[in-house]
């Protein structure tokens, strides 16, 4: 059953996410979307979210080929945490903030159908990043665009949707 886990910069989304993940009685897969990139702050954002992780965790790293790894990694009874969408959209863009249309549309597309067949749960963390003005920068707007439109696509399939913020649950879709 996938689950999409929405909310700003700092929401608690991914707590929140990892605590329901500590409380399933199955084994629980990690898929790490980011790709880092030489910058220092975010390595240490990334490290700091892995020393939260117990360790009996699996962990893997998704690439782009996110839909792929979470076939790989479903079993029945089991957990996949995907933290997060807007680090995996990151990996279509390049240095220069070239965007690579073609290879997301495939790979979106891939993970939509393997979300509709998978046998555990899925938990997926995601930015919620439409709230603001639109940027004078079109690389930012592309990248606002197309997180809301996976947002979206994601949250359809889904049997459970959940924005957080201020730390707190706000139940959008499914029971609680």
């Amino acid at each position: 059953m996938p689950h999409l886990i929405s909310g700003g910069a700092r929401s608690g989304k991914s707590r929140y996410a990892e605590t329901l993940a500590l409380a399933h009685p199955g084994p629980v897969c990690y898929l790490a979307t980011a790709e880092l990139r030489g910058d220092v702050e975010f390595a240490a954002r990334v490290e700091h979210h892995r020393q939260r992780r117990p360790a009996e965790w699996s962990q893997a790293e998704a690439g782009r080929g996110l839909g792929a790894e979470l076939l790989r990694h479903d079993v029945a009874g089991g957990l996949l945490l995907i933290d997060c969408l807007g680090m995996w959209l990151m990996r279509f863009f390049d240095e220069d903030g070239g965007f690579d249309a073609a290879g997301f549309e495939q790979e979106r597309a891939a993970l939509l159908a393997a979300l509709t067949c998978v046998q555990g749960e899925v938990l997926l963390v995601s930015n919620e990043i439409g709230w603001g003005v639109v940027s004078a920068n079109a690389q930012t707007r592309c990248f606002v665009d197309e997180l809301g439109r996976l947002n979206q696509a994601v949250a359809a399939v889904c049997q459970r949707v959940t924005l957080v913020a201020c730390g707190l649950p706000l139940i959008l879709k499914g029971e609680a």
